[in-house]
């Protein structure tokens, strides 16, 4: 397990920077508009640092991410570009992880859940939907699956993320019925890399949100592009309409 890791990277504090020059997105991945209405980031920021991830839209206020990048309710926002290409930044109200989650499940050798909801302070751009989430057992081993997010097409290279793409991948084993691993069918390098935490894994059709991702490694180690791993999000579908519901009330700004 050593060999995994989030694939959120902590950039240096330069955002400015990359708002304003997006480039690509993902390991051997290509543009991809079909979901540009149904995938978002979040930004967080830290003592001399500034990251983001990637964030599956559930509707107008809420998204679902990976656990590991939530920070602070101050220190989260949004983003997206609206129709003219200029950048959106939206502040975060509220963010729940889910109970399960733990940061050191890898080092613990333990399970953990990492999805998380986040609530924006105002509505996203009216453009924007509401994601389905799969139901069911699927998919299975051999599946195809589709990956999107906005991370780096290579490890350690921050500046090539920012731009949403999508890459086909294909379920493999082990078998799961709490994870999702995919790779490329062909062992091609494909996959997510940093900044993909929180991409939705999307049924071969495209129409639902079957898990997302949480981790990433290279071929042979560490690194990207070989496998990527998240969890289902059917199992967790009553958790997360619970939490949507959580995050809409009054006052709720608990993290994990």
């Amino acid at each position: 397990m050593s060999s995994r890791r989030p694939v959120l990277r902590l950039l240096p504090a330069l955002l400015p920077a990359f708002l304003g020059s997006p480039s690509a997105a993902l390991v051997g991945a290509a543009p991809d508009g079909r979901f540009a209405g149904r995938v978002a980031m979040v930004l967080m920021r830290g003592p001399g640092e500034a990251g983001f991830c990637s964030a599956l839209v559930l509707d107008s206020r809420t998204l679902l991410t990976a656990a590991h990048c939530l920070r602070g309710v101050g220190d989260m926002a949004v983003h997206y570009r609206d129709a003219s290409g200029a950048p959106v930044v939206i502040p975060v109200e509220a963010a729940l992880a889910h109970p399960q989650y733990r940061p050191d499940a890898i080092r613990a050798r333990v399970a953990s859940i990492d999805v998380a909801l986040v609530r924006t302070a105002s509505p996203l751009d009216a453009r924007f939907a509401g994601a389905a989430i799969a139901s069911g057992d699927g998919p299975a081993v051999g599946d195809a699956v589709i990956l999107t997010g906005f991370g780096s097409t290579r490890d350690g290279d921050w500046k090539s993320g920012g731009i949403l793409r999508s890459v086909a991948l294909a379920v493999r084993a082990p078998a799961s019925s709490v994870l999702v691993w995919a790779a490329d069918p062909a062992g091609r390098i494909a996959g997510a890399c940093s900044g993909d935490s929180g991409a939705p894994i999307w049924s071969a059709d495209g129409k639902t949100a079957v898990a997302v991702a949480a981790w990433a490694q290279a071929p042979h180690g560490r690194g990207c592009g070989g496998l990527t791993q998240g969890p289902r999000l059917a199992p967790l579908k009553g958790w997360i309409e619970e939490t949507r519901r959580s995050l809409g009330r009054s006052g709720v700004r608990a993290l994990h």
